[in-house]
């Protein structure tokens, strides 16, 4: 995978971590053989009754192994998921980076969310559940049998057989039959992810207006599919567990029989027979999850691919916001652009507009007939289907569904300003008339707080921040009058000097305004 050996790159010796982690992963599973081949051999020597002393290097393997296979484990466990974490950081950190420069005007919230949360960490399934374990039980498997071979070839040839049947035939066959399954339960979990945001969002007004009964409808359809296909995947995972456990079977008799043949005929010391019969039963419980780690892989594939989608997009908008702040002569042009929604038709067309330092234009129309569409061009989060839109300096918006995040009120206006201090928030909720207490948790969605507030909590976000082109999409909207006029005064006497697009039903705004822009026919100037 590209990504993988992308993200290896940014990490500091990422060979020597990968080495090291199948190594001590390696040294771990080979401890538990380990443990298993010497006890039973001292346990056989110890039925012929010898002397104390013929036993102590038994009892010695038996305690080096035990606590050997604990300490390489443990280690394993911390340099595989160092490993695996610094990858998933670095993977999360890019896609953050991408979803900043990309629109995410389109894209269904649950699915973005499951992406951005749930298929990324796929990458660390990849690293401890995939790469770590196989390649360390290959390297298992190619000691134990040479370390057997030493002793009985023909129980070691049989082992290498039986061993390569379940770690390599058996999950090569699950991942063959299960693949489709696999690949599916990915989308399928991020479908299902999404339509119970859907759900969730809109359940007062589900239950409203009766519509709750088809909304649940599509929950349990997107958990069927879901279900389908995991259980798909289960059955498959059963059929080669179940091979995984006859090859494991067959190691044993075979053993039992060639060993047994071997010590009738004086050519193998009868202490090493319970050795060659039970070290396979410890070899075969290292692989038994090789099945899975298969299928595992599937899924991390198409997880991954699903986050690379993200990183692929498209970047809009230009992503040096000083450099954009500090033109010495702010404003908006757009010429002869027609603009709509990705994959939709055009919502206008040939529009022509012009918003110069210190004018504040209002742009009208029928609702759905694109006000908002223009906005999120100018603002570079759809870029214009022909014709040009150029925006000099740091854009402030306003938006008509401003998210209120389930933070304190402080942190909540910082969106828009990083770096505003404790005064200059308080200052900004008083113009915008919301006089809180900054250190207030609003809720989820801001639940403590009204329509109204909410309201002017995000006026307050453009307030504390230094723009030089302002666009503001209903400004008055859950306002009364009053208020609506008293923030728009704050508005105006905050962005004096600055380009301002302002989108609004209400007359009132309309009539504080120095132009008007209609739109609703195919061409519009102003």
């Amino acid at each position: 995978m590209n990504l993988v050996l992308r993200l290896l790159d940014g990490v500091d010796r990422p060979r020597l971590r990968v080495a090291l982690a199948v190594l001590l992963a390696a040294l771990a599973s080979g401890a538990s053989v380990g443990l298993m081949g010497t006890s039973a051999w001292m346990l056989s020597r110890a039925a012929e009754l010898p002397p104390e002393h013929a036993l102590a290097l038994g009892a010695v393997g038996v305690r080096f192994f035990g606590i050997s296979r604990g300490v390489f484990r443990y280690t394993e466990r911390l340099v595989g998921h160092d490993l695996g974490l610094r990858l998933q950081s670095a993977l999360r950190l890019l896609t953050y980076e991408r979803l900043a420069r990309t629109t995410l005007l389109g894209r269904r919230r649950g699915d973005l969310l499951t992406r951005v949360v749930a298929d990324v960490e796929a990458i660390l399934d990849l690293v401890v559940r995939v790469a770590i374990p196989l390649t360390s039980g290959a390297v298992v498997i190619l000691g134990t049998t040479v370390v057997l071979g030493a002793f009985n070839l023909p129980s070691a040839l049989v082992l290498l057989f039986t061993s390569l049947l379940a770690a390599v035939a058996a999950p090569l066959l699950a991942n063959r039959l299960s693949r489709a399954a696999d690949a599916a339960a990915v989308p399928a979990r991020g479908a299902l992810a999404d339509v119970v945001h859907e759900v969730s969002r809109t359940a007062p007004d589900l239950v409203a207006y009766g519509a709750d009964g088809a909304a649940l409808a599509q929950v349990e359809a997107a958990d069927a599919a879901l279900r389908r296909a995991e259980q798909r995947a289960a059955w498959v995972r059963g059929v080669a567990v179940a091979i995984q456990v006859a090859a494991a079977g067959a190691a044993v008799v075979a053993a039992l029989v060639i060993g047994g043949h071997a010590v009738a005929e004086g050519r193998l010391d009868r202490t090493m027979l319970a050795v060659l019969v039970l070290t396979p039963l410890a070899l075969h419980e290292v692989f038994g999850d090789f099945a899975k780690a298969a299928q595992t892989y599937t899924r991390a594939r198409v997880a991954l691919e699903r986050v690379e989608a993200v990183l692929d997009a498209e970047p809009v908008g230009r992503g040096d916001l000083d450099a954009a702040a500090s033109d010495p002569r702010p404003g908006i042009d757009l010429a002869d652009a027609t603009i709509g929604w990705p994959g939709g038709d055009p919502l206008v067309e040939h529009l022509t507009l012009r918003v110069g330092p210190g004018e504040r234009v209002a742009l009208v129309g029928p609702s759905g007939v694109g006000k908002t569409t223009v906005a999120a061009t100018i603002l570079g989060l759809i870029p214009p289907r022909s014709g040009s839109v150029a925006v000099r300096g740091r854009v402030g918006y306003l938006a008509q569904d401003a998210h209120v995040f389930a933070s304190s009120v402080e942190e909540n206006v910082k969106i828009g300003r990083r770096d505003a201090t404790r005064a200059q928030v308080t200052d900004a909720l008083a113009r915008a008339g919301l006089p809180v207490d900054p250190g207030l948790v609003v809720g989820e969605l801001g639940s403590t707080l009204s329509g109204g507030e909410r309201r002017r909590l995000a006026a307050s976000r453009l307030l504390v921040g230094d723009y030089q082109v302002v666009v503001l999409d209903e400004p008055s909207e859950h306002l009364d009058p009053e208020t609506a006029a008293a923030l728009l005064d704050d508005l105006w006497a905050s962005t004096a000097g600055a380009p301002t697009l302002v989108i609004t039903h209400d007359p009132a705004v309309v009539a504080r305004c120095d132009r008007v822009v209609r739109l609703g026919s195919a061409t519009a100037e102003g």
